[in-house]
């Protein structure tokens, strides 16, 4: 084993675990998986661990969760509550790459996803399973999920899903499960409501803290291009190739993404390729070796593909798909401007995302700067200037003096600048055809103004304006002085703010829509028109 490794060995890990980390390029354990891990595996308490998205939590819980159970049980064995169903089939994915040998059974049940397929994976034993609070409440009311035997509860993002108003839901389904269950609570922050769950059913835990990272990236220039989703292939061929050198990571949100777009750029003609959660250990590991050593300049990932990728110099990060949360973001756009070295961050903006990247820029305190897609007569002025490099780079070389007499030959009857033109469309034609770029619609997006917002609370539940502006501030993390023209009524209040604090207040209270719960912020249109 790997010297690197040493201190994940240090935590209790078995050699199985370690040779699985060494495969994905794990060198050294985070702050919460050093502090969580121990604690875990000796699974003496119960644990709840505040920590920050990005910070390598789901290998925290992830890795002793594989050490803990056994193999082949007749029954589920832990149970992984989460907020959203990307992070479920994150999760899933990550421990999946992550057992080794071990042969454990993942599965993610989500709302949205065929219901049939789910119940015919419960049904074949599943021995962790990874969820929503509605999907696994839906499977319970089935009769479809038995929790009777769980060994391990983990509540991913506790706060998250307290805001998205899943609380009761979580009570209720550990209510169907054993007393002599471990827990381990992961959350950013801890409010009053959690803790109140934390009394009711850890009655004792150890509590850990990771440092919260500071959200900025110091040596990254930062770029958004608004572009509709069927023109994101176009616009990354072109940014690719008005780049004088490109050495780049580009991140999509599914592995179907990641196959479609690295098969059409290689159709095309870039030296590329794909990582995802079903590329084998041996394929990794041959693809990894090829992108460090250059011999492709293009490799197309997910987050979770990516993880343990550490490599100093690369040029350029391509969001092709948004990130769900700023923390990815940062996670993603610092691969660049490592080493001392300045990269370029570049994200894909469709108009349906233009919302998540107001958040992300207020999270992260970043320019993100706003340019256009390169034209194509834009893109072939890059590369006739690189082709002009090129040739000078030989031309003052040894390795052309051989074709001295050849080129001599040439132009003893020919006009030179005839025979130049002529060597360039022999060598360079198809390189510089414009034909070979389809036409992009620029995309513009504005987003200005007020919104009217409607609050499920009034002075029947003791409201003030006050009391209203510092549930917002506590939960949106919204500049209390953007909320105005406040109104609380009986039942029910009213404020006004601008467009950009609107959106991050309603994705802030926003509820999963299987869940049937009415969000405690809506706008205020919404509302009416529903009444």
């Amino acid at each position: 084993m790997l010297n690197m490794l040493e201190k994940f060995k240090e935590l209790g890990l078995s050699e199985n675990t370690l040779d699985a980390l060494n495969r994905k390029g794990f060198e050294e354990p985070t702050v919460i998986q050093a502090l969580t891990i121990p604690l875990l595996l000796k699974g003496e308490v119960d644990v709840i661990a505040q920590a920050q998205t990005g910070t390598g939590k789901t290998a925290a819980f992830g890795l002793p969760l594989i050490e803990r159970l056994q193999e082949r049980s007749p029954s589920t064995q832990a149970l992984i509550l989460v907020p959203t169903r990307e992070l479920a089939l994150q999760v899933a994915e990550e421990i999946n790459s992550l057992k080794g040998r071990k042969k454990l059974t993942v599965v993610a049940i989500y709302g949205g996803q065929s219901m049939d397929e789910q119940l015919r994976r419960l049904k074949r034993g599943i021995d962790i399973v990874v969820g929503t609070p509605g999907r696994v409440k839906d499977h319970l009311g089935r009769g479809s999920l038995n929790l009777s035997n769980l060994s391990h509860v983990v509540l991913d993002e506790a706060d998250e899903m307290l805001n998205m108003g899943f609380i009761e839901d979580i009570e209720d389904i550990l209510s169907y499960t054993s007393k002599d269950k471990k827990m381990l609570l992961f959350s950013a922050t801890i409010p009053d409501r959690i803790l109140k769950l934390v009394k009711k059913f850890m009655p004792e835990y150890e509590l850990v803290r990771a440092k919260k990272e500071e959200l900025t990236v110091k040596l990254t220039d930062q770029i958004y291009f608004e572009v509709s989703h069927s023109d994101k292939l176009e616009a990354l061929c072109r940014i690719i190739d008005s780049e004088e050198v490109f050495f780049g990571l580009v991140f999509c949100r599914t592995k179907v993404d990641v196959d479609n777009v690295a098969k059409k750029l290689s159709d095309r003609g870039y030296d590329c390729d794909g990582l995802h959660g079903d590329i084998s250990q041996h394929q990794r590991e041959r693809i990894l070796d090829k992108f460090r050593a250059k011999r492709i300049n293009v490799l197309i990932a997910t987050d979770v593909a990516a993880r343990g990728i550490d490599i100093n110099d690369l040029t350029h990060v391509i969001n092709f798909s948004l990130p769900q949360n700023p923390e990815s973001y940062i996670h993603r756009i610092g691969r660049t401007g490592r080493a001392g070295k300045e990269g370029t961050g570049i994200t894909f903006v469709t108009h349906d995302e233009y919302r998540k990247l107001l958040v992300i820029k207020r999270m992260t305190k970043t320019d993100i700067r706003k340019k256009k897609i390169p034209d194509i007569e834009e893109v072939l002025r890059v590369k006739r200037t690189k082709i002009k490099k090129d040739i000078a780079d030989i031309s003052s070389s040894l390795a052309a003096k051989e074709y001295l007499e050849f080129a001599e030959d040439f132009l003893k009857d020919n006009d030179p600048a005839n025979i130049v033109a002529a060597f360039i469309k022999y060598s360079f034609g198809e390189d510089l055809n414009p034909n070979n770029y389809n036409r992009i619609r620029q995309e513009t997006i504005e987003l200005k103004g007020t919104t009217r917002l409607f609050v499920a609370k009034g002075k029947d539940d003791q409201i003030t304006p006050r009391k209203l502006i510092d549930m917002i501030k506590q939960i949106a993390k919204v500049d209390s002085r953007k909320i105005g023209d406040i109104r609380i009524l009986d039942h029910f209040s009213f404020i006004t703010v601008p467009f950009e604090e609107a959106e991050i207040i309603l994705r802030a209270f926003q509820t999963d829509k299987k869940s049937h719960k009415k969000p405690l912020i809506e706008r205020a249109k919404d509302k009416v028109k529903r009444r």
